[in-house]
């Protein structure tokens, strides 16, 4: 089932409906309180809720022994109401009476320590004990609601890697030791991928290998970076064993929510290799307080999660209303910007805008966060903001299906780069591939050009700009993919600390940016990583920081060089002319006002469509349906903008002639008139 299917499904006129709701945990609360649950869903225009998601202690109270009877009667409270089910199948969090049944299944650490049970998802996802008792679970659970007429899909664990950080236990280490045999057939062909003659690290059987538990110092990378490949496969093979169950027992869609951006070597998941397994891809998004334009993180996660969908609508797992309650100053929502945020999401292809949590817990650790329904209940001021967000959706939801057009970019963005990043021992701890993701995807989206999220390995040839930030491992055949789209006409902008090494973490051989250098017509000699707080002037759109550079021109030309320190009169920003397009270099963290000029310049040589009426707090989206188009305009700013269109504002009704006016943190979504 798609998500179109699924949308029409949520209305009982069979006219798509934007999918509204969040998570209900109602095993939290007395009986008594789920019928006002269901008076407020109706209220606020609520279609979907996720159900069941941390309830397996309550679903099997002993081994085998399942008690069904209370979600029986809230799914058919939920069903005569109208409103529809996303059911879990509950694995995320084994019970206490498993844990203590089998101690050996609860996670160990880097440094040896088994970790207890008492909050959530505390399992190791190569324990067989484990694997059968969520098998066993989730058979329990298709086999009774399959047939529900409320159930409309499947919701598989929740938040993979969130907190089942990698295990290093004995079981683990066997299975890494499975997964090396199958990857590397023999031995010595792993010695020569990890490189194993530094530091006398040679193995000579395959039993001999663990886990890169915590040593004396820093651990083999090809060792590190390969059991975050094993880490992320064990766990999508937990997935693959319980959606085939889901699968195999009913024709819903399956899911699982992923985490935009908040995966590293600490919670190794590829959500590349992952969003094929899924029927839906779903994503969770949590602003970050204390950044002030978290919404533009907001905005780059949403398009990586379009591209993780293949550029489909997709779907918002969870948001939070307000505040959330694990960061270290929780900071809540302004009025209007629950709006803003959900619309930003919808804008850039989600047809779903779900929320953690309907109704905000009484107990637990997470009391203080937020919830469609506040402690204070209906009488809030932020109750009045979701029933007006429920109307807004409904109002604007024949954007359904539709894709996100007008896409001119590409941002590459591979998970084994992401992961090679955050290996140990490089030149600046201050590399960070996603501070430098964000900082050109925020200079594109102030000019107006949307950008996909893209791996390097992708098809290309539909974009006009690719940019490769700080892709520090780049296999041959990705950088094959690029070098083929310059030649074709298309326009690259490398940044610093992209294509050093391979997929073994081994060093592209001559000089750096390695499998670049020739593309890109330069050769670095040596790297001059800037302290904390330092920056380099250059001639043109400086300063830099975080990264310079000692090296020389091979047929490219520069655009500025390093004015200042010991890489003075060295290239920093180069050109080269590849086959029918051009390849750029930019050697240092540019900053916005730099990055804006660059992309400013970019746009005129190479006539890559802006749109004057962005900025930094003005997004300007548009999803696009055959001959029909919707025009998003989300303003974060301070001051209204006015953006030339025709056609009818959904959100008022207002017929729209030549100009919208958005005032400040205002959204309109305009009806576009065909031309």
């Amino acid at each position: 089932m798609t998500l179109q299917r699924l949308s029409t499904r949520l209305a009982e006129d069979g006219i798509p409906r934007i999918a509204f709701g969040g998570d209900y945990n109602p095993e939290q609360w007395d009986p008594a309180v789920w019928r006002d649950d269901v008076e407020l869903m109706r209220a606020a225009g609520v279609n979907l809720v996720s159900v069941g998601i941390f309830s397996w202690a309550l679903l099997e109270v002993e081994e085998g022994v399942f008690e069904f009877e209370w979600l029986d009667q809230v799914l058919d409270l939920l069903h005569s109401a109208g409103i529809r089910v996303d059911l879990a199948n509950a694995s995320a969090s084994p019970p206490p009476w498993f844990s203590h049944a089998h101690p050996e299944s609860l996670p160990v650490t880097r440094s040896g320590v088994r970790l207890g049970y008492g909050s959530r998802q505390a399992f190791c996802p190569s324990n067989p004990d484990y694997r059968r008792a969520a098998a066993r679970l989730t058979r329990a659970i298709v086999e009774r609601y399959a047939e529900h007429p409320a159930v409309v899909m499947w919701h598989v664990h929740n938040e993979y890697g969130c907190h089942n950080l990698p295990c290093y236990c004995e079981e683990s280490g066997r299975a890494f030791q499975r997964w090396l045999e199958k990857k590397y057939r023999t031995v010595d062909a792993l010695n020569r991928a990890w490189g194993t003659a530094f530091w006398s690290q040679h193995y000579t059987r395959f039993d001999q290998i663990t886990p890169p538990r915590q040593s004396g110092a820093s651990v083999n990378t090809g060792q590190v970076l390969d059991f975050a490949r094993f880490s992320s496969d064990e766990l999508l093979d937990c997935f693959r064993a319980e959606a085939e169950i889901l699968r195999a027992g009913s024709s819903h869609p399956v899911t699982t929510n992923f985490m935009g951006f908040s995966m590293g070597l600490d919670k190794p998941i590829d959500y590349w290799a992952w969003s094929a397994e899924m029927d839906i891809v779903s994503n969770d998004h949590y602003l970050i307080a204390d950044d002030p334009c978290g919404y533009q993180e907001l905005a780059m996660t949403a398009d990586f999660v379009r591209g993780l969908a293949g550029g489909s609508p997709w779907m918002l797992m969870e948001h939070s209303t307000s505040a959330v309650n694990w960061q270290p100053r929780n900071r809540a929502k302004a009025p209007g910007e629950m709006l803003r945020n959900t619309m930003q999401h919808v804008a850039r292809g989600a047809d779903a805008a779900l929320f953690f949590q309907w109704r905000a817990s009484e107990s637990g650790t997470e009391k203080f966060h937020s919830a469609m329904v506040p402690h204070g209940g209906a009488s809030t001021a932020r109750w009045r903001e979701v029933v007006e967000l429920g109307r807004s959706l409904e109002a604007i939801s024949e954007v359904v299906g539709s894709r996100v057009s007008g896409v001119s970019a590409a941002i590459i963005h591979d998970t084994d780069a992401r992961w090679g990043n955050e290996l140990s021992d490089h030149p600046s701890i201050d590399v960070d591939v996603i501070a430098e993701t964000r900082r050109w995807h925020a200079g594109l989206g102030e000019l107006g050009v949307i950008a996909d999220i893209r791996r390097s390995v992708d098809d290309l040839s539909g974009y006009a700009l690719v940019v490769v930030p700080s892709q520090y491992l780049m296999t041959q055949e990705g950088a094959d993919n690029i070098r083929r789209f310059v030649e074709n006409g298309g326009i690259v902008v490398v940044t610093y600390f992209s294509g050093i090494v391979d997929q073994d973490d081994h060093l592209h051989p001559g000089v750096y940016p390695g499998v670049f250098a020739k593309l890109l017509g330069v050769a670095i000699e040596e790297f001059f990583p800037l302290m904390r707080d330092e920056q380099v002037e250059l001639t043109r759109f400086g300063p830099g920081r975080v990264f310079s550079e000692y090296g020389r021109l091979e047929g490219a030309e520069a655009l500025a060089s390093y004015a200042s320190g010991a890489t003075a009169g060295s290239p920093a920003i180069t050109r080269n002319a590849v086959g029918s397009g051009t390849a750029y270099y930019v050697g240092t963290a540019l900053q916005q006002p730099g990055i804006r000029a660059f992309l400013e310049l970019l746009a005129t040589e190479h006539a890559i469509a802006t749109n004057p009426a962005a900025s930094a707090d003005v997004e300007i989206v548009e999803r696009r349906s055959g001959a029909r188009s919707w025009l998003f305009v989300i303003n974060h700013g301070l001051s209204p903008v006015e953006v030339e269109t025709d056609g009818i504002e959904l959100l008022s009704g207002d017929e729209i002639d030549g100009r919208v006016t958005v005032p400040a943190g205002k959204v309109a979504v305009v009806r576009v008139t065909a031309s």
